[in-house]
């Protein structure tokens, strides 16, 4: 198999399109980033990589807060305009339609409009280059009860939007099921582990 180089990249595949909410200022705003990810479970945290230069940096700073909200195949081009436009000249949430509610945590707007919305308080806050990572400790998970399948999340009625880098950037949604955590592997595991006491 050939490969082609490259040097450094950020190429981890997929980037979840994710609409961060954040109060500046006392109002609030909304910004689109891909960037994102969890980066832990107990106690469950997420993160997002966001330019010194943003104005959703001054909200995260100003209030310790932020929150993730997951915006699906039908808010695709809302989630464009809210990456490509600054709060500081458009209020795009008016811009949008979309409805603010609050829940247990002050500075966090969540977007009614997207099917799961995080919670987060910051913990974090490490400069990594032209980068800030936040990283947030989530304390509370709001879903949709239509994005549900026998009363947890599920992928494919949330619709998530794929950020994906090339030549051409991409939005897609996500693909066909091609197996299921922790049975795909089994055949491999009891060809090589099972009775190792591994």
């Amino acid at each position: 198999m050939t490969k082609k180089t490259f040097g450094p990249q950020p190429w981890l595949y997929p980037n979840p399109t994710v609409l961060v909410g954040t109060t500046v200022n006392g109002k609030p705003n909304v910004a689109t980033f891909a960037w994102s990810g969890v980066t832990g479970g107990e106690p469950p945290t997420v993160s997002v990589g966001v330019r010194h230069s943003r104005y959703t940096l001054e909200g995260i700073l100003q209030n310790r807060a932020f929150s993730l909200n997951i915006p699906a195949e039908n808010l695709v081009a809302e989630a464009d305009y809210c990456g490509m436009v600054s709060g500081r000249e458009r209020d795009k949430i008016a811009d949008c339609g979309f409805t603010v509610s609050y829940g247990k945590t002050a500075g966090a707007p969540l977007i009614a409009e997207c099917p799961v919305n995080l919670e987060c308080q910051v913990v974090h806050l490490l400069d990594v280059g032209v980068h800030t990572l936040i990283i947030g400790k989530v304390v509370e998970a709001h879903v949709e009860e239509t994005c549900l399948t026998e009363g947890m999340p599920d992928i494919e009625k949330i619709q998530p939007i794929i950020y994906s880098r090339g030549k051409t950037p991409k939005y897609n949604n996500v693909g066909r099921l091609i197996g299921t955590p922790f049975i795909a592997g089994l055949e491999l595991r009891d060809k090589y582990v099972k009775g190792s006491g591994a």
